[in-house]
């Protein structure tokens, strides 16, 4: 990956440059059995929808805190990597109550509530559907985000040096994300092109590390799986066959 590469966005930029065609997140929930596979391209695409929406519609902008109530899932990469891009801090598990706004899936719908600024709903349902009906109190994204534009820029330039992510209750700028990101890469042993399974969940820095960006940062791709406890071990050996994965981080 490019060197010069200092937020979340930038790397996703290289990613696109370098092969928009391979595959980037490929994500199973073992409780449904859905299967979702994102190349470069698709999911830049639909992080460049979702940063329109939030800079466009929502008026977000650098500076802003952003809580992300939802699980290890392929459109939660999708929003971490919106916010990078907008300058928008995403607060893992974040308090609704001090934050801009709030973006909640189906378990976390009540506490989002708290939120006084606009909230965002997903289903999380096979293939993005949205809700029946919106939440009350909530856009549904399924039915917001198509109609975003498929190229995105921000109106302010993004600084590298602010807060990017907050997890844990450990606050990283979008350089020290990235370095962390090629560090944990190094320690994972991955390289380009290298495949990475990863049953964490997000709710700590090597959850989304392990599921997102080391694999990012690496010019690699990951194999992320929800529910991986629910899948027999003979099944699991296959999906590393079958998805040609060559590191797993549990």
């Amino acid at each position: 990956m490019n060197a010069s590469d200092r937020t979340p966005a930038d790397l996703l930029r290289s990613a696109l440059a370098a092969d928009p065609a391979r595959p980037l997140v490929t994500f199973y929930d073992d409780a449904t059995g859905e299967r979702v596979e994102l190349s470069v391209a698709t999911f830049a695409n639909w992080v460049a929808k979702t940063a329109n929406l939030l800079q466009g519609e929502l008026s977000a902008s650098p500076g802003d805190r952003l809580a992300l109530l939802l699980p290890a899932h392929w459109q939660t990469a999708v929003w971490l990597l919106a916010c990078s891009s907008v300058g928008v801090t995403a607060e893992f598990g974040g308090d609704p109550a001090d934050a801009d706004y709030v973006v909640a899936g189906p378990d976390t719908l009540d506490a989002g509530l708290a939120c006084s600024g606009d909230r965002i709903a997903l289903s999380l349902a096979p293939l993005g559907r949205r809700f029946p009906a919106a939440p009350a109190g909530y856009a549904d994204y399924a039915v917001e985000v198509p109609s975003q534009g498929d190229r995105f820029a921000p109106f302010v330039p993004v600084d590298a040096d602010a807060p990017a992510l907050v997890v844990g209750g450990t606050e990283l700028t979008g350089t020290q994300l990235v370095e962390r990101a090629r560090t944990d890469a190094a320690a994972l042993g991955l390289t380009p092109g290298a495949r990475l399974l990863s049953g964490r969940p997000y709710d700590t820095w090597d959850g989304l590390s392990a599921g997102l960006y080391a694999p990012l940062a690496a010019g690699g791709s990951v194999v992320l799986c929800r529910n991986l406890d629910l899948l027999a071990p003979e099944a699991l050996g296959k999906r590393v066959e079958s998805e040609r994965v060559t590191t797993t981080a549990g």
